[in-house]
């Protein structure tokens, strides 16, 4: 599957350009015109964004700030048509992996998209970590944090945080749930995927936003809600 890239770029044309550049280079896009629309948009499964600076409702900055605060690791290539080192600075302090600086040659910029690609690709292979929001899985050290602070999870609630994770946004059904993480020859309490369910969303979800949700009649989805 193509790597999805978003665009957010209040300019039309520009936003036009690097769509068909980078749909001819073969990458998937989504576009949002202004901060507010592309906070928003970069919580879905992409891969990457270009992140304009000046910009209505929120700034690339604000927006970047705001990302970052959330927990969300999706590489942010900066467009600025500042050169001042004092923005080149703040972007990079406040979590951009890259900056382009307007106007720029449409080459630098897929080849500066190449590479940090490639480097995240890499990162996610060598950590085999999950993300989720703030919500953050070390498969291979078996630790959970979110919003950086760790969790105390059971071997049992790992596993049950990691198979909503792997699914994340996907309703599952509690015998869904049932076999992946109790197995197939399970045989004890019908109750025991609500039960576990209450232990893991005391300890992910006390004090912020809940991020499993139920799904009436079907069974649980690891989701944000929208405000």
């Amino acid at each position: 599957m193509a790597p999805t890239i978003l665009i957010v770029e209040d300019d039309s044309k520009i936003a036009r350009l690097l769509e068909l550049e980078l749909n001819h280079a073969g990458y998937a896009t989504q576009v949002a015109f202004n901060g507010k629309d592309g906070l928003v948009a970069a919580e879905n499964d992409i891969d990457l964004v270009l992140l304009d600076v000046m910009m209505p409702e929120l700034s690339g900055f604000e927006v970047l700030r705001r990302l970052r605060g959330k927990g969300n690791p999706v590489p942010v290539i900066l467009l600025t048509a500042r050169g001042e080192v004092y923005d080149k600075v703040a972007g990079l302090d406040l979590g951009a992996n890259d900056y382009v600086t307007k106007p720029f040659e449409i080459e630098e910029l897929l080849a500066r998209i190449r590479a940090l690609l490639r480097l995240t690709t890499r990162a996610a292979v060598e950590t085999n970590q999950l993300h989720y929001a703030d919500v953050l899985l070390d498969l291979d050290r078996h630790e959970a944090f979110r919003n950086d602070v760790p969790l105390d999870l059971t071997p049992r609630e790992f596993d049950l945080l990691s198979y909503l994770m792997e699914n994340k946004e996907h309703v599952l059904t509690r015998e869904q749930i049932l076999n992946r993480v109790w197995g197939y020859d399970y045989f004890g309490e019908t109750n025991i995927v609500d039960v576990y369910i209450r232990y893991l969303r005391k300890k992910i979800d006390r004090s912020q936003s809940p991020l499993i949700q139920t799904v009436r009649g079907i069974g649980y989805v690891l989701r944000e809600e929208k405000g």
